[in-house]
């Protein structure tokens, strides 16, 4: 869900012909340097792993078409059919990612079915836990690999490696404060290069031995290398995997360039240039002797290029793996907002770094949190080869999450026919299925690292959603009716001017903190404003629908603001537009009141003990309603009460 340098969506207006190829030709190429980042770096270290990795594979005729075979075919079906063809046109108001597939889930069901899909709600929580896991280790194997290449220039750089890949982390994590846009304009034409060079290489060495070509476009290849091989073929599939990491990319930036786009970039640029890198790759091996392959297998890539322009591919090289681990931290401030206004996140700070394009956001406690977890990954696993022992199988978990996703949206939203659907799904989820399971034999060697992580933050996501489900329910206990109250506190309390604002997370009853401020002060405000924000299931509300206002009577009035979960809630920028609510709004005569809740664990039932603890911490700790909201610090009350949950 990077949202780096993303050019904004073309609006919908009368064209030609050539404005539309134009415009649809400018986003394809923007595509290329922000959403195959990821998957554009994988040549780097995938082909290598499969034949130098925890299940070394002999490089021989037999071994080297079965794998290219594998990775052609992996690419069709995962990227081109599942994703590009079948997936992303599950779009949620043309944003996609797994939280933005689940909102569409649970708004297109209706209440009747929410019970019934709560597995598929935890099943995408649990795929968005798992991100976070790949987003820590795709920075530290994508640039660790690029820099390794150093050795195969000159072998006496081996001790600078991690030195060197350490200090362009911290660089690149330090530099995210200040915005990305400027930096993201040279990602396109970077990644253009790259991906150009990187068909060039494969070319060089497959025009020595076409029969490559056909080799690895026929499943037999494939087929025989799990005939002859087996439990071994089974095991290459956990590093066969490597070559598709960052295919849950192209749905998840569709919002920023469209399924069009991104598919034809795809089709026509990318994949390509990756299978004739690959290729290349392949074709090297076979033309060696067995003993100088042995040895060129421990780093392929690099070997492609020649002597003199070997230090120049290694430069190329970590230039792209630094933009596809910017794609990645911005797709970690992505999703983290998307939690937060869906409700699984506590409120966090959050910075806009551009003043044009919304998009562009900086979140400080998720950056400096993934750049200590990034160095200490690259100082632990020391190298890629046993980075990538770790890698993959978040990305297998969460694509295996979202083919379970897309079952209910055929079922349950498109109305597929089961013989259509039923083939469809059996061969996503074999795929998926064989993936995963190649991939956890990976465990012990450090796939526990991603998994640790996607339970840690599933348990601190489905903690925060139920703590504070609990907590608004013990808090609306002791409301008091509406009706009832102004009835009998317009008549008896003491009138002053200007407005108050009291934020409530509720739509009913009357707020504590309106409750508390009587009994203390002992007066009313000329207009009282009853304010709840509601964040929905779509990315962006309509600006005709942002507002449910209803008078009460006696100067009291109820608005509901409505924000979708991709949307900045700037809550006095909206009160200005607030129109039938008498005087417009002006902040030096609006006072806001908040209630901040101390929670007081319990036996009642809800939560564990743990988990109530857990959840008090993450409360106390979320930044407050009053940044969140962009309230002016001046004009804000908060006013305290305790709640036993």
């Amino acid at each position: 869900m990077s949202d780096t340098a993303a050019p904004a969506m073309p609006a919908d207006r009368p064209a030609g012909h050539h404005d539309h190829d134009s415009g649809l030709l400018k986003l394809a190429v923007g595509a290329i340097g922000i959403v195959f980042g990821d998957i554009g770096t994988s040549p780097i270290y995938a082909f290598r792993e499969t034949f130098a990795g925890h299940h070394p594979l002999a490089p021989d005729a037999l071994h080297i078409h079965g794998v290219l075979s594998l990775i052609f075919w992996s690419m069709m079906i995962v990227v081109s059919f599942k994703y590009v063809t079948i997936i992303m046109r599950a779009d949620n108001k043309g944003e996609g990612g797994s939280l933005a597939l689940l909102a569409l889930i649970s708004r297109r069901s209706g209440a009747t079915m929410r019970l019934k899909t709560s597995g598929i709600v935890l099943l995408g929580v649990f795929a968005c836990a798992l991100f976070y896991g790949d987003s820590m280790i795709t920075p530290a194997i994508s640039v660790l690999s690029a820099v390794e290449g150093l050795t195969t220039v000159q072998s006496g750089f081996q001790p600078f490696v991690i030195p060197i890949a350490v200090g362009i982390l911290v660089g690149l994590f330090a530099i995210q404060s200040r915005g990305t846009a400027k930096v993201g304009a040279l990602f396109g034409p970077i990644m253009l290069v790259y991906f150009a060079t990187l068909a060039a290489l494969g070319i060089i060495h497959i025009v020595r031995d076409p029969s490559i070509v056909l080799a690895t476009l026929n499943p037999w290849n494939a087929i025989q290398f799990f005939i002859t091989d087996q439990w071994r073929a089974f095991l290459a599939l956990g590093s066969v995997v490597l070559a598709v990491t960052g295919a849950e990319a192209l749905y998840a930036d569709m919002g920023h360039f469209g399924r069009k786009p991104i598919g034809l970039s795809w089709l026509v640029f990318a994949m390509p240039a990756l299978m004739l890198n690959y290729m290349g790759q392949g074709a090297m091996i076979l033309s060696l002797d067995p003993v100088a392959a042995a040895e060129t297998i421990e780093n392929p890539f690099f070997f492609l290029a020649s002597e003199a322009y070997r230090l120049p591919l290694v430069i190329l090289a970590t230039m792209a793996t630094i933009i596809a681990s910017q794609a990645v931290i911005s797709g970690a401030f992505s999703v983290t907002q998307q939690a937060m206004q869906l409700g699984f996140i506590p409120r966090l700070r959050i910075l806009h770094t551009s003043a044009s394009a919304a998009g562009q956001i900086y979140i400080p406690v998720v950056n400096w949190t993934l750049m200590v977890m990034v160095i200490l990954l690259v100082l632990f696993f020391r190298n890629s080869s046993n980075l990538a022992a770790a890698y993959g199988i978040a990305v297998t978990g969460a694509m295996f999450i979202d083919t379970c996703l897309l079952s209910v949206v055929l079922f349950s939203l498109w109305k597929w026919k089961p013989w259509v659907s039923i083939p469809l799904l059996a061969l996503f989820f074999l795929v998926d299925v064989a993936y995963f399971t190649a991939n956890l034999t990976k465990v012990p060697a450090g796939g526990w690292f991603p998994l640790l992580v996607g339970l840690v933050i599933f348990t601190m996501l489905t903690t925060w959603a139920k703590g504070r489900k609990l907590m608004i329910e013990r808090m609306n206990e002791g409301s008091m009716p509406v009706a009832i109250f102004i009835k009998s506190a317009a008549s008896s309390a003491a009138r002053v001017p200007g407005t108050a604002v009291f934020m409530t997370t509720t739509p009913d009853g009357i707020p504590h903190a309106l409750l508390h401020n009587l009994k203390h002060n002992k007066v009313l405000h000329e207009r009282v404003l009853l304010l709840t924000v509601k964040i929905e299931d779509v990315p962006f509300v309509d600006p005709g629908n942002r507002f449910d206002l209803t008078d009460l009577g006696s100067g009291f009035f109820r608005l509901i603001l409505r924000y979708g979960f991709m949307e900045e809630t700037d809550v006095p920028a909206a009160l200005t537009k607030v129109e039938k609510c008498g005087p417009q709004f002006k902040m030096m005569d609006t006072s806001f009141f908040l209630a901040r809740q101390t929670l007081i664990a319990s036996s009642r039932p809800g939560m564990a003990l743990w988990r109530e603890g857990l959840f008090a911490w993450m409360l106390r700790n979320a930044e407050s309603a009053m940044q969140f909201f962009k309230l002016p610090t001046n004009r804000v009350v908060e006013l305290g009460s305790q709640v036993e949950i």
